[in-house]
């Protein structure tokens, strides 16, 4: 997989933390650099989505230079983190954190496995060939609540495997779950963060859209929507529980906005590489190719914005992925998932690479700066 951390052009926007500023300020990357262009005219990244042409604003924007990026990279590492120079933070503040689910037929195969084993990952090998005995045919040649995809699933029920996830997986409507609040995600080398309960889980490499308001996408950036599989193996309705606890969201490393060289085509083609690296000299190496989503971005983002439901400050949304590690870890038969310690690297070169050291949720630096702390910074700064 690619090392970049900041791919090698774009335009990027993000925030960090610097020193003599009791608030994140908005960056960007120019010529090898970070750059602070925080203004009253765009104080937070919810500001700059707003704008008709965002692009040209940050390129546009005056900016005073922070330092080399690379030296800055290096400090955004939890573990590395010197106050007195700036550090990445999560390239997101005020949007809403939204998630889509089962978009890919491998994911949505593994979510069915996780249904029928209830959670338990050492019934997990021996259902797996079982269950894709039984469903018999290609999902991916299946356009989702498209006839033939009914008829799919009137033969499924008649053989007595339909599932929950089957449903969003190829019929009418798509999952659309609130992964997080707004401000609790963590950035490039935070440390992200596994309920205790679980000892069942896995990283989700996905790419990530920017959404104005108006359910514009202005841009894209990389994310790990981290998950518990046995707490969601055992009831859907622990979605939340599996989904959202501290540190358990991450995005980054920064947002690269849609311009002329940079479109959601090129969102809708990208591949994503990841890699787990682990202590105990585990090395799992996946990949997820966006082009074989079975719904389209933007149709994912109409079933998440539009009459039906607003959002004032925007949204972010993960976008799924086709990744579900099977490798075993600890021996035949026992599957994948994380030992703390574990750094996860999601890359695709058009967006650079997010890292992330794993440990509990309860491990993580509690989340303490929230929507109402920026905003009487902000204030005081007289930026509002």
């Amino acid at each position: 997989m690619s090392n970049a951390i900041v791919p090698s052009s774009g335009v990027l926007v993000g925030r960090a933390t610097v020193p003599g500023h009791a608030y994140p300020r908005i960056v960007t990357v120019r010529d090898g650099a970070l750059f602070d262009i925080t203004s009253k005219a765009a104080p937070t990244v919810r500001d700059i989505a707003e704008l008709d042409n965002p692009a040209a604003y940050v390129t546009g924007a005056t900016g005073t230079r922070l330092g080399d990026i690379d030296a800055i990279i290096t400090n955004s590492w939890a573990d590395k983190f010197d106050p007195s120079i700036p550090a990445l933070l999560s390239p997101i503040d005020l949007q809403a954190v939204k998630a889509s689910g089962v978009t890919f037929v491998a994911s949505l195969l593994e979510r069915v496995i996780e249904e029928q084993a209830k959670g338990d990952k050492a019934k997990a090998d021996s259902l797996r060939e079982d269950v894709l005995k039984l469903i018999g045919a290609d999902l991916s040649q299946i356009v989702p609540g498209s006839p033939a995809a009914m008829q799919v699933k009137e033969a499924l029920i008649a053989r007595g495997v339909w599932s929950q996830y089957l449903e969003v997986g190829i019929g009418p409507d798509a999952e659309i779950f609130t992964k997080g609040q707004p401000m609790s995600t963590v950035g490039f080398g935070a440390d992200v963060g596994l309920h205790p309960i679980s000892s069942w889980n896995n990283p989700e490499p996905e790419i990530v859209l920017v959404v104005s308001s108006a359910g514009r996408i202005v841009g894209a950036t990389l994310g790990n929507d981290v998950n518990l599989r046995d707490v969601e193996g055992r009831s859907a309705l622990l979605l939340g529980k599996a989904k959202d606890n501290n540190a358990s969201g991450s995005v980054g490393p920064f947002i690269r906005l849609f311009d002329g060289d940079f479109t959601i085509e090129m969102v809708k083609v990208a591949e994503l590489s990841m890699r787990v690296e682990g202590q105990d000299g585990f090395v799992l190496d996946g990949h997820s190719n966006m082009a074989k989503i079975s719904r389209t971005p933007e149709s994912l983002v109409e079933a998440t914005i539009g009459r039906h439901h607003q959002y004032p400050d925007g949204l972010v949304l993960y976008l799924g992925t086709m990744f579900a590690p099977v490798k075993d870890r600890d021996g035949p038969g026992k599957g994948f998932t994380h030992k703390l310690g574990d750094i996860v690297s999601i890359s695709t070169p058009s967006l650079g690479t997010l890292s992330n050291r794993v440990k509990l949720s309860t491990e993580c630096a509690p989340w303490t700066y929230g929507a109402s702390h920026l905003l009487r910074d902000l204030a005081q700064a007289e930026l509002l």
